[in-house]
């Protein structure tokens, strides 16, 4: 097997597996589930490797010193690291388990057999069962990463549909969420946040914070942190409100509100070009000139704004301090990560802080969760002994959740006299999406937590260097999958942008395949040729021509036509050029009222062998639902006294009544690597979109999101 990260990084089996009481098998992952459903696809892992009923298999919530610490859960690693770590650690307990069992029955392994965890001797009938064989010991063995798999014709689970481990507690109501929690004692906090980032406080109300003492309500305060905790919710938040009205702010100058595609290109910036996927410290060649018997030269500029996680529930953690120990528990997708940053803050020892993960609302990114966490952990320390929820409000997740950076494309490419793209060139130009809290030097890992900048030792924002791994940030997918020659390719960090940002759903994949993949349709309309053979007759790539040549087949069969009043656009991308293969059609329809209707959608995708049938399809229809609100609706709004879009009417998403109807096909290439599929509808999206309603009405959008508006001003250009 290729390199595993997580399994070189936590090598025990015991690490991953138990057999567990009352006939149980437990699983731990380093990988939280926010919804990829990767607690459901593990267990039909080790159910098919160790031959048990699923059932059985206990998937247990990530929590600092007792999971594998796997870093982060982004990057569509979920399967590629924790389903192959648990995969390999099932076949190793398997076979140490019928080794044992061979002996017990002093047997020849070879003729023992396993029914829900029952092992038989076909020789002697005699059986024992797993839970007998260990003992309720550990395994006190690594996991070997050549353990041999089962054969994939002997699999019962993989490969099927099933229902998302949960699933049943969510549609019953039951409590399930971080929000729903409860212990005896506990607290309600809530944060007194400023207006913006840049202001501090010149003044608080003493009558307000006497009257509210008397009332039991606690105020916490350490430099312009200002929070209030109290028995009752509903009385925490009218308590916040109380005291956001008596205290004075000093704005300094406010956030810089200038034009922010300008300021991509003005302001001061760190610019490298990208070879093969990566930047290197070389100097950025400048432009050429068309090669020679170029029959077309092309040049396009693509936009993208400011974009919210927007999660549908607020951040929330829970935190309670007590004989110098914190517990913590967060919906963070880095829980080892946000423990370090927090341990740095506190000065305290990474061991004497727990954290557990449990649900909370649904995003793929650095949404609201980290920020949380610290905040409840700040409250929690002032007020020892006593659980704190602390709960984030709608207008705070809008404000203060980092986002993902705007970006701008400039593209270039001539045609040769074949109709062959014979130049090619793409320039980005963003913000960084490298902000989670890890930690490093100066204290970088707290200095990316919200609140530790408005302390009364404050730390100031870091100033992030370029991420120079392959397809990361600002150029993850840049580089386009297709053959093309002369690629001059170049990534832009720009300094000084206004809004607090960091990772969000595929990173720059988003905005770079968008502008890729409409400036392919402009020039295969330059050549004269359907967009997808022009697809096609830049890539070599098996498995790409796979799913192109399904999505295309599905929705837009050869010779038929598009219904009158619609149009169709195709994309296509492999994200990061190394997981999975997606191409996306849309098919659309614009009304008078200049509003883009999602009509039709079909997605093809090869994600490698497929375990989670239902969930891959969920993970693929999921990215194009997001990013689809992405491209109709959403862009934060902000000026120098702060950000505007605080709410669902100020900040719109994609509502039930324009999800297209969708075709997805599930390429099965066999036992193939996983590949990791949960950010890879994610910019073909945009561009079929665009694609499409150009299609529909030969308008050409290039600048995200496509309201009716920008339909009417591209109509008017």
């Amino acid at each position: 097997m290729a390199s595993n990260p997580s399994l070189a990084n936590n090598p025990a089996l015991d690490d991953w597996l138990a057999i567990g009481p009352g006939g149980t098998v437990v699983v731990r992952s380093g990988k939280v589930d926010i919804g990829q459903r990767i607690s459901t696809a593990v267990a039909m892992l080790v159910a098919d490797e160790l031959d048990v009923d699923p059932g059985r298999v206990e998937t247990v919530r990530t929590e600092t010193g007792l999971s594998p610490d796997e870093g982060i859960t982004s990057g569509s690693y979920s399967m590629t690291q924790t389903g192959e770590a648990v995969r390999r650690a099932a076949a190793t307990a398997r076979r140490h388990l019928l080794d044992r069992a061979a002996r017990a029955l002093d047997v020849d392994p070879a003729t023992l057999e396993v029914d829900d965890g029952t092992v038989q001797s076909r020789a002697t009938n005699r059986q024992t069962d797993y839970w007998e064989l260990a003992e309720g010991k550990p395994f006190g063995i690594d996991v070997d990463p050549e353990a041999p798999l089962k054969p994939r014709a002997a699999l019962r689970h993989v490969g099927t549909a099933a229902a998302a481990r949960g699933m049943e507690d969510i549609v019953r109501g039951r409590p399930w969420f971080l929000q729903d929690m409860t212990r005896p004692g506990m607290l309600h906090a809530r944060v007194v946040r400023p207006p913006h980032y840049h202001a501090r406080i010149a003044s608080v109300g003493e009558a307000v914070l006497d009257r509210l003492a008397s009332e039991g309500v606690h105020a916490v305060r350490d430099g312009s942190f200002l929070a209030v905790a109290h028995d009752d919710e509903y009385r925490a938040a009218r308590a916040a409100e109380r005291l956001a009205a008596a205290v004075v702010w000093d704005n300094g100058d406010g956030l810089p509100s200038g034009d922010i595609y300008d300021s991509l290109r003005a302001n001061d910036r760190v610019s490298l070009p990208v070879i093969d996927g990566a930047p290197v410290e070389a100097p950025v060649p400048p432009p050429g000139e068309p090669p020679d018997g170029a029959t077309a030269t092309l040049e396009a500029r693509y936009e993208r704004p400011y974009q919210m996680h927007a999660s549908l529930g607020p951040s929330a953690a829970m935190a309670e301090f007590a004989e110098g120990r914190l517990t913590i528990v967060s919906h963070s997708q880095g829980i080892y990560f946000l423990r370090a940053a927090i341990a740095e803050t506190f000065d305290m020892a990474p061991d004497d802080i727990r954290i557990v993960h449990a649900p909370g609302a649904g995003c793929y990114g650095h949404n609201g969760a980290d920020d949380a966490a610290l905040d409840a952990a700040i409250v929690a320390r002032a007020l020892p002994g006593r659980p704190v929820l602390l709960k984030w409000t709608r207008e705070e997740e809008h404000a203060w959740e980092p986002y993902g950076t705007c970006m701008s494309m400039d593209l270039r490419a001539s045609l040769d006299a074949n109709g062959a793209i014979a130049a090619w060139s793409h320039e980005s130009f963003g913000d960084t999406f490298m902000m989670r809290p890890r930690s490093g030097p100066d204290r970088i890992g707290p200095a990316r937590l919200l609140s530790t900048r408005f302390l009364a030792d404050p730390l100031a924002p870091p100033v992030m260097g370029p991420a120079m791994g392959p397809h990361v940030g600002i150029h993850r997918n840049l580089d386009p999958l297709y053959d093309l020659p002369d690629k001059r390719l170049v990534k832009h960090l720009v300094r000084g942008m206004p809004l607090r940002v960091s990772a969000l759903r595929s990173l720059g994949a988003y905005a770079n395949v968008f502008a890729i993949e409409s400036f392919m349709d402009e020039l295969a309309e330059a050549a004269g040729v359907d967009p997808a053979e022009f697809r096609l007759k830049h890539l070599s790539d098996p498995r790409g021509r796979a799913v192109i040549e399904a999505a295309a087949e599905r929705l837009h069969p050869a010779g038929a036509d598009c219904p009158e009043g619609r149009g169709r656009g195709i994309a296509f991308s492999r994200y990061k050029n190394i997981a999975a293969y997606a191409a996306v059609v849309m098919e659309v329809s614009v009304t008078d009222a200049a509003e883009i209707r999602l009509e039709r959608c079909a997605v093809a995708a090869d994600a490698g062998e497929i375990v989670d049938r239902a969930g891959l399809a969920a993970q693929l229809e999921g990215g194009v639902v997001q990013a689809a609100s992405w491209t109709l609706h959403e862009a934060v709004a902000f000026d120098g006294g702060g950000i505007t879009s605080r709410d669902w009417e100020t900040y719109p998403i994609l509502g039930f009544d324009n999800v297209p109807e969708f075709e997805t096909i599930l390429v099965d290439p066999g036992r193939e690597p996983f590949l990791g599929a949960g950010e890879a509808t994610s910019g073909p999206t945009a561009a079929a979109i665009a694609n499409a309603v150009y299609a529909a009405t030969g308008l050409r959008l290039r600048r995200i999101p496509f309201t009716p508006d920008a339909v009417r001003a591209a109509a008017l250009a």
